[in-house]
C-alpha cells in the first residue's frame, strides 16, 4: 500500500475518534460553571480502585407565598429554570430602588424571540421577596411592579408570613435580615442577588448594586441553563456513539476504493 493510501486511511480512522475527544475535552472544560454552595453530606467511596467523593448539595426548601397578581405560588412551582432571588421592601429609602433597577436589567435581557438578548425566558425566573409584608400587600406590590415595568410572568414580587420569609432568607438563602418594626430606616437586608439552579441549589451570590456583578450574574444564568444533569449521559456523546456504524461503513468504503485503485494502478502498469 502506498504512503498516500496509508495517510488517507489513517485520516479516515483517526478523524471520528479525534472529533469525539475534542468535543469531550472542550465540552467538559470550556466553561467554568458557578460553584455549588452548602453541602448536606459528603461521602467517599472506592470506584475502580480510586477514592471518589460524592457530595449531596443542599436543596433550598420550598416556600409558599402570594405574588403581585394575588396568586398563591411556591418556589418549587418553578420547574427546570434558573432562579434569581432578592429581598426588598417597597418603602425602602436606600438600596432597594437600585436593586430593583438591576433586576429590571436582568428582565430586559430575557426574551424568547430576540436573538440580541442574553437570556431565554424559558430558562430563567426572577423573585423579589418583601421583608415588610405588613405594609407590602398584594395591591402595593402590584403598583410597585407596574411602576417599574415588570413582566408579571417572568418576575414575581412576593409577600406572605413575615416570620416564614425571614427564616427563609436567613436559614436557606444565608442572608442577613433585620426587622425595622415599620421604620424604614431601621430595616436592614443584604443587597445580594442569589442564583439558584434547576435543583434549587445555591450557585452564587452577586452584589445587586454593582452593574458589573449583575452582568456576571446574567452570564452565569446562561451557563447554568446549559448545564447537563451529571447523572445523564451527554446528548452529544450519545449521538456520536450511535454514529459508529456510519464511521465503520465510511472506513470500509475508503479501504475498498483504495485497494481497487491500487489494483487498477498495477493493471495499467502491466
Amino acid at each position: 500500500m502506498s504512503t498516500k493510501a496509508l495517510m488517507a486511511l489513517a485520516i479516515v480512522l483517526i478523524l471520528p475518534v479525534g472529533s469525539y475527544l475534542l468535543v469531550k475535552q472542550f465540552g467538559d472544560n470550556a466553561v467554568s460553571m458557578p460553584k455549588r454552595f452548602y453541602a448536606d453530606t459528603v461521602m467517599q467511596k472506592v470506584e475502580r480502585g480510586k477514592i471518589v467523593t460524592d457530595t449531596v448539595w443542599h436543596q433550598v426548601r420550598n416556600i409558599a407565598l402570594t405574588n403581585q397578581l394575588g396568586r398563591k405560588v411556591s418556589l418549587h412551582d418553578i420547574k427546570n429554570k434558573v432562579i434569581v432571588v432578592d429581598f426588598f421592601f417597597t418603602h425602602c429609602p436606600s438600596i432597594c430602588p437600585a436593586m430593583t433597577k438591576n433586576m429590571k436589567r436582568l428582565q430586559s435581557m430575557m426574551t424568547s424571540t430576540d436573538p440580541r438578548k442574553v437570556i431565554d425566558t424559558s430558562i430563567a425566573h426572577l423573585l423579589s421577596i418583601t421583608i415588610d409584608p405588613k405594609r407590602d400587600s398584594v395591591s402595593v406590590l402590584k403598583a410597585y411592579a407596574d411602576k417599574n415595568g415588570v413582566n408579571h410572568d417572568r418576575w414575581w414580587f412576593l409577600t406572605g408570613d413575615q416570620q416564614e420569609i425571614y427564616n427563609f432568607g436567613i436559614q436557606e438563602m444565608k442572608l442577613g435580615i433585620i426587622d425595622g418594626n415599620g421604620i424604614d430606616t431601621l430595616f436592614d437586608h443584604s443587597p445580594r442577588f442569589v442564583l439558584l439552579d434547576k435543583d434549587y441549589t445555591v450557585r452564587g451570590y452577586y452584589n445587586g448594586l454593582d452593574s458589573a456583578d449583575v452582568l456576571k450574574l446574567s452570564q452565569d444564568m446562561v451557563f447554568l441553563s446549559l448545564e447537563k444533569d451529571r447523572k445523564k449521559p451527554s446528548a452529544v456523546f450519545s449521538q456520536m456513539k450511535s454514529l459508529w456504524p456510519l464511521f465503520l461503513i465510511i472506513a470500509i468504503a475508503v479501504i475498498f476504493f483504495l485497494i481497487l485503485g491500487m489494483r487498477n494502478s498495477k493493471k495499467y502498469k502491466v
